[in-house]
């Protein structure tokens, strides 16, 4: 093969003859862990298999994770590397919509057509241990873990999970019937029905969850959400908060995921503190900075503040009710975001506990129910959100610190500005002040002795407010996995038992969810209704169904024994498998997948379910690789076939775009690095790429742009490049013959140099693969074939560079390994050993000559030379070079190599 065009169509062929000997020799099963071997569980986030398939961005994760378990097999370890298919949920739904076809059809060519392009890019999954969430034989068992988690409760004292037939029953409810004892039961189990304000979307006639709620109170496809009451499925996921929090400090994630999750649980340490508005009734806040109550000149509840209604005023009633409507239809992170604070007066006051005035009560949007308990007292001088709201509302502004800035402490005494950080107590003519002494005290002095007092006087409380709610775990959607519970006539509701199981989710052909959010589910009448065949009681199926995150909260366990029809997984694997010893995939999941397969198994594990308390022990995030697209001056991104490139080298609106404006016709587009979609014009696929260039090539390319976390922009140049590199790799193990391999010199005869090389290019790889830095191994393997590529070397040097190779290039890799005279797969073959001679610290080193800059030789010299014996015999060498003279010498610089010994001499 004499061009990179002719190797391709070669590769293009290989590649289908190594992907059926994968296939039929089981290359990639994975074994029974044996006791004492060491294992290794590398999977890679459960992908929805979308109509669309796969880009060029989807697979990076996918080749890293790969590369990994390559590399590991080979090193001995029995690794665990499945794939499988998350297809319950919404976008399975959208798309049935899209096209009309049901779900389950779509689902199972596009899983069919996503497990093609994995084979065709190379990846070494055990398919054998494949499934989806719709499995029936999957959702099995999702649903007997519900039917756990809902007969469970929470023990706040020993803050675990235990069998709800272990809550102890209070002494008045201790001769009652079952009907009082289950009733007060359900008000502590896990798994828990409640009328809750959610995220409704009529577009998609069902609920969304917080976290799919964007900025702007859209969906991310852009459709309405308002807020309402309904009657939802919860987990009470807020229970385990602490451990969830404490948790993250033994895991190996990255430290931007933890801290998502740390705020998203939200540990605020303050008070709780009562502000009464009647007699016997009163407003609870919890604050963290108690010290500032004598600065409160309001308070303010969340539109959803269940207090509401008893504290308006009739001759308010009206107002308030309309503000609370409007202000319910905003998004909790539109309602955060939002500059402008708006709010409506209820009629009514509370009393300061402290200095017993009374302070005027607001409805205000921008406070939430998720934080603390859904009401604020207000400090306008030492707080930013407080400070606005009395601006807008020209409340009083009353400080009660001020620093010693003399300049600062005039604006914050005038109320023109706010005040968060340390300074000294004003005065304050409550009669408290005189007898606590509190006047002119730092504040956090003067915050030790408010505190105590509060306390001491039963005014104040120590409290630990966790932002997290509980999560809503149904949909009124039908593509999900059937809710296990049965709602009898008689009010009584039950699980379905564990024999009965699964509740197979029924054949529809109108699943489409309605405006109205009545679940698909209600129209199965056959399903829907059953009867008790030992009582004869009527009841009916719940008919909403799971999440999209239950079947992919506990899908790494399956994978450990997925053919197992008594259990979802036997004690003895899971504990020879433990957690994932190497999960990777996108950031976006940190609050949502990530948090509740952690909340899953902490249940299970607290119920002997399963063992292992953490699902992923270390997580790895791969970087956007995006694709050139183009931005005007408005911010929007046009199509890519819409934009035109002039003689000046800028881009420009073509002027057939719908995106044209003729008097922006001359202002330049900006080049922008942006996601791959359809509406952009700008998706480029693994198919066409490996059809081009093999799929070697396209592994290197994706590998080699950057390190795994790191954005990268997509290129056909450097998939090109990567070609040229494999090829030039081909041409140096078989000298461009047909056939067979190039002419190898014995072991013996290799010069000592290129084993050196090649031993450190073998440990720079393995190093790389396992830091993940596979861009640093491909460099270093380039870097060894430049050095060596002229050389004469051994046949255990060419069997040494293709192996290592292999992870990256396994196609190339196999094909010259058949060359090297191999019957089996190399993935069968142990990695290279490497010579620990070749770390040793060397002798002698070469030391290169120049003069000005440029090299006029090389000498050979102890590694411990003085520099005057350095410059005495690079003189000599240069004393018989033309156009040198000794005399005309300046200066003389020497530099050393990282190990101190020299690398090079410059005279000037």
């Amino acid at each position: 093969m004499k061009t990179s065009e002719e190797f391709i169509h070669h590769l293009l062929i290989v590649e289908k003859k190594w992907r059926y000997r994968w296939e039929q020799e089981k290359c990639f099963a994975t074994r029974e862990p044996v006791a004492g071997e060491e294992t290794f569980y590398c999977l890679d986030m459960f992908p929805y298999p979308s109509g669309d398939g796969l880009h060029v961005g989807h697979p990076v994760g996918f080749i890293a994770s790969d590369v990994v378990a390559r590399m590991k097999r080979m090193k001995g370890v029995n690794v665990l590397h499945p794939m499988g298919w998350d297809a319950f949920g919404l976008p399975a739904e959208r798309h049935a919509m899209k096209t009309g076809r049901h779900p389950a059809e779509t689902v199972r060519e596009n899983a069919a057509n996503y497990k093609r392009q994995m084979d065709m890019i190379g990846l070494s999954f055990d398919w054998d241990r494949s499934f989806s969430t719709t499995d029936t034989s999957y959702y099995r068992w999702t649903q007997m873990m519900f039917v756990q988690l809902y007969h469970a409760w929470f023990d706040k004292e020993k803050q675990k999970a235990r069998p709800i037939s272990e809550l102890p029953i209070p002494p008045e409810l201790e001769n009652a019937d079952k009907t009082a004892i289950e009733a007060y039961r359900d008000n502590y189990r896990l798994a828990y029905f409640d009328e809750t304000m959610v995220n409704f979307c009529p577009t998609l006639g069902c609920v969304v969850a917080n976290e799919e709620v964007m900025a702007d109170g859209r969906t991310e496809q852009g459709f309405e959400v308002i807020r309402q009451k309904q009657r939802q499925l919860m987990m009470r996921i807020s229970a385990f908060a602490e451990r969830l929090l404490d948790g993250l400090d033994d895991l190996d994630w990255p430290e931007a995921i933890k801290e998502q999750q740390r705020t998203w649980i939200g540990r605020s340490e303050g008070f709780k503190i009562n502000f009464p508005f009647s007699e016997s009734d009163f407003i609870t806040i919890f604050t963290t900075c108690p010290e500032t109550i004598s600065g409160v000149t309001f308070l303010a509840l969340a539109p959803e503040h269940p207090l509401i209604k008893e504290i308006t005023s009739p001759e308010h009633e009206t107002e308030v009710t309309a503000y609370v409507a409007n202000a319910l239809q905003k998004g909790d992170l539109l309602r955060k975001q939002q500059s402008d604070k708006t709010g409506v007066f209820t009629g009514s006051y509370a009393t300061n506990p402290l200095t017993n005035e009374k302070h005027p009560i607001f409805i205000a949007d921008y406070v939430l129910m998720e934080s603390g308990t859904g009401a604020v007292m207000g400090v306008p001088a030492h707080d930013e959100r407080d400070f606005l709201f009395a601006q807008a509302y020209k409340l009083p502004i009353k400080p009660v610190f001020i620093p010693q800035d003399a300049k600062k402490a005039c604006a914050i005494k005038a109320g023109e500005t706010f005040w968060v950080g340390p300074g000294i107590a004003l005065p304050n003519e409550a009669p408290i002040f005189e007898k606590l002494g509190l006047e002119g005290l730092d504040r956090k002095t003067f915050s030790k002795a408010i505190t105590n007092y509060l306390v001491k006087d039963g005014k104040a409380k120590a409290s630990i407010q966790y932002r997290i709610r509980d999560w809503i775990f149904s949909r009124q959607r039908y593509w999900g996995e059937p809710i296990p519970l049965i709602h009898w006539e008689d009010g009584e509701t039950t699980t379905v038992p564990e024999e009965d199981l699964p509740v197979i989710l029924p054949e529809l052909s109108d699943y489409i969810a309605s405006e109205s959010g009545d679940p698909p589910l209600a129209r199965a009448a056959s399903w829907l209704n059953v009867v008790d065949p030992k009582t004869g009681r009527k009841g009916q199926r719940e008919v909403l169904t799971m999440p999209q995150w239950a079947g992919s909260c506990w899908y790494p366990l399956r994978f450990i024994d997925p053919h197992n029809s008594q259990e979802p997984v036997v004690a003895w694997k899971e504990k020879a498998w433990g957690p994932v010893d190497l999960y990777i995939g996108g950031a976006e999941h940190a609050t949502l997948h990530l948090l509740y397969a952690r909340f899953w198994y902490m249940a299970l594990s607290d119920l002997g379910i399963v063992q292992t308390k953490e699902p992923f022990a270390k997580l790895v995030n791969q970087g956007l690789l995006g694709a050139p697209s183009y931005r005007n001056t408005r911010g929007v991104l046009i199509p890519v076939d819409e934009v035109e490139t002039r003689e000046n080298g800028n881009f420009y609106v073509k002027a057939s775009s719908e995106h044209y404006d003729l008097s922006q016709s001359d202002v330049p587009l900006e080049r922008v690095n942006a996601k791959m979609s359809k509406s952009l014009r700008n998706v480029v696929t693994p198919d066409e790429v490996i059809c081009e260039y093999g799929a070697d090539a396209f592994r290197i390319c994706l590998m080699f742009m950057g390190p795994v976390e790191s954005s990268r922009e997509w290129e056909d140049e450097k998939v090109a490049a990567s070609r040229r590199f494999l090829f030039r790799f081909w041409r140096f193990v078989t000298q461009g013959k047909d056939r067979g391999m190039r002419e190898t010199i014995p072991a013996s005869e290799e010069d000592r140099e290129i084993i050196r090389i090649v031993d450190h290019t073998i440990h720079a790889v393995e190093t790389s693969i396992d830091t993940l830095r596979l861009n640093t191994g491909i460099a270093a393997f380039m870097k060894c074939l430049k050095n060596i590529g002229d050389c004469q070397v051994s046949h255990q040097t060419l069997e040494k560079l293709v192996l290592i190779l292999s992870p990256f290039a396994p196609f190339t890799c196999e094909e010259l390994w058949e060359r090297l005279g191999y019957k089996t797969s190399l993935s069968r073959h142990s990695w290279p050993d490497i010579n620990p001679q070749s770390f040793e610290a060397p002798e002698r080193v070469q030391v290169v000559i120049t003069v000005k800059g440029k090299k006029r030789g090389v000498i050979d010299v102890d590694v411990d030379i003085d520099n005057a014996d350095l410059q005495a015999q690079a003189l000599k060498v240069l004393e018989d070079t033309k156009n040198f003279s000794a005399k005309e010498v300046k200066s003389i610089v020497v530099r050393d190599d990282k190990t101190g010994s020299p690398k090079l001499i410059n005279f000037i």
